[in-house]
């Protein structure tokens, strides 16, 4: 057990304090039970993590998928949750959307408050199956190595053992505590999306526990993500013989590939880039069919509607008349956008995190992917706080995903204190 801070020690002190009637002291003493509690469930979720990585669940291994939920179904049964597996029933078609998905755990705990909170996480990962032999779970020093562990089987281990400290102290002040374990989170939620977005506008407050970062953070904007489709069909001909007999769909795609890259306004959070193309069958032959596709990235939603209707317009002004020219654009995953609520209440984290003599960062500009706290936010009309994780690196990597063990503790005493402080009042909501 790493040697308590001067500030923890004066809050443990607190205890005895207690009893002499002071009444500062009093605020004390539920602090240091806390952080001890979530001591307690350091090599618990050492464990937890373990079996969750003995599972392989990459996103299209829909058995795999099964097979760990019903390991998380079962867990949160036995903490007392009302917890079933939902299969997908609605699932939004994507363009690389497999013909079946994985299942979610739903899981209800009932308190004696009234607030209703919301903690999301997802139990598929980005890897084939057969890989678990490469990147089995170990522990190294201060880090916890397994497929998948940094994203986001820790976080699943996370909510387990946050309900389970909660249960330890007593705690139920809460009106209900919703889980949601995601299988289909890697393929950008098909057919989770619409239960989160459902779940989440009924919330008082969501946490999602995506990694923390490699430096303790909350995250309260991210990237939305979507994809542009371009079809140019033209007319095939000889190439040497007779080109003029053709519709080059190859100048066409060109064409508008060079005018539909001014709808990338960078500047401003939104980017189009073109990153896949094909045309043609053979040297010889004018080709009859060209497509394109594209990677875009917006902080806002309304950016995504309006690029869409831009890339519908712009593709009227074609090169060869004859030819015909089809876009489709997909949000794969909507902009999380920072709110006032949601920078309150992360600011609140922050104070909690300072209690450990911690530093804690807030991040409320969007930077890199999109996460499922996305769709939650879409109609919440609470915070949604991403980022409630563990510390750690190698997301997606064959040989190096761990998580900080250094970060269970903290972290753990963290997602306790805000789903508490949300539960009784104390936290800035708006």
């Amino acid at each position: 057990m790493p040697f308590p801070s001067p500030r923890l020690q004066v809050l443990r002190a607190g205890i005895a304090l207690a009893f002499l009637g002071g009444a500062h002291a009093a605020l004390a003493a539920p602090v240091a039970a806390i952080h001890d509690a979530a001591q307690a469930q350091q090599q618990g979720m050492l464990d937890t993590m373990r079996d969750l990585v003995g599972i392989e669940s990459g996103s299209k291994d829909v058995e795999g998928v099964e097979r760990i939920a019903g390991l998380i179904r079962d867990r949160l049964k036995a903490l007392g949750g009302a917890a079933e597996i939902i299969p997908a029933t609605d699932v939004f078609r994507l363009d690389d959307t497999p013909e079946k998905v994985g299942p979610m755990v739903h899981a209800e705990f009932k308190g004696k408050g009234d607030k209703k909170i919301m903690l999301i996480a997802h139990m598929d990962t980005v890897y084939r199956n057969g890989m678990l032999k490469d990147q089995p779970f170990r522990v190294d020093g201060d880090k916890a190595y397994g497929l998948g562990i940094a994203d986001d089987k820790h976080g699943v281990a996370m909510i387990l053992h946050t309900i389970a400290l909660l249960q330890k102290v007593g705690f139920a002040d809460y009106g209900t505590l919703t889980v949601l374990i995601n299988g289909d989170e890697e393929i950008s939620s098909p057919g989770a999306r619409s239960t989160i977005t459902r779940l989440g506008a009924d919330q008082d407050a969501v946490f999602s526990f995506e990694g923390g970062g490699a430096q303790a953070r909350l995250t309260l904007a991210t990237s939305g993500i979507g994809a542009a489709y371009l079809t140019v069909q033209g007319k095939t001909s000889h190439a040497g013989a007779r080109p003029e007999g053709g519709v080059n769909a190859l100048y066409e795609l060109a064409h508008q590939l060079l005018q539909l890259d001014k709808l990338s306004k960078p500047e401003a959070g939104l980017k189009l880039n073109w990153t896949v193309a094909q045309a043609g069958t053979n040297r010889n032959v004018i080709p009859g069919l060209a497509t394109a596709q594209a990677d875009a990235r917006a902080l806002r939603v309304s950016d995504f509607d309006a690029l869409s209707r831009s890339l519908e317009e712009g593709i009227q002004k074609k090169l060869l008349p004859e030819s015909k020219v089809s876009v489709k654009f997909e949000i794969r995953r909507p902009p999380l956008e920072a709110t006032p609520a949601s920078r309150a209440l992360a600011q609140h984290g922050v104070q909690i995190y300072q209690e450990l003599d911690l530093p804690l960062k807030v991040v409320d500009r969007a930077s890199g992917g999109g996460t499922d706290a996305a769709f939650a936010s879409l109609k919440a009309r609470g915070p949604v706080i991403e980022g409630m994780g563990l510390s750690g690196f190698g997301a997606h990597s064959n040989d190096a995903e761990y998580v900080q063990i250094n970060s269970i503790v903290p972290r753990l005493y963290l997602a306790a204190r805000m789903i508490m402080d949300v539960s009784q009042g104390k936290a800035p909501m708006k």
